[in-house]
């Protein structure tokens, strides 16, 4: 299967619980809607904050190594030159 397939399908089965949540739930259609944003809106930040951490470990990972890899570079060329 493709992962556009699996997008599309993860996607309506997130669209159709939010409809059947809305539906179910005990409070007004407007005070669940609500509710509902401010959740989305701390689920968006704390996935900006994780993807933040992860690029912030990435980048500690790849600096030393590319150090390392233009320390060589200049000893390769140091020695030829």
């Amino acid at each position: 299967m493709s992962s556009g397939k699996i997008l599309a399908g993860l996607l309506a089965g997130v669209a159709a619980g939010a409809i059947i949540a809305i539906l179910m739930a005990p409070d007004k259609g407007s005070k669940t809607i609500e509710n509902l944003v401010h959740k989305k809106d701390d689920i968006t930040d704390q996935l900006k904050e994780k993807a933040l951490n992860f690029l912030f470990q990435l980048m500690a990972t790849i600096s030393p190594s590319k150090t390392r890899s233009s320390k060589i570079s200049e000893v390769t060329v140091t020695e030829s030159g």
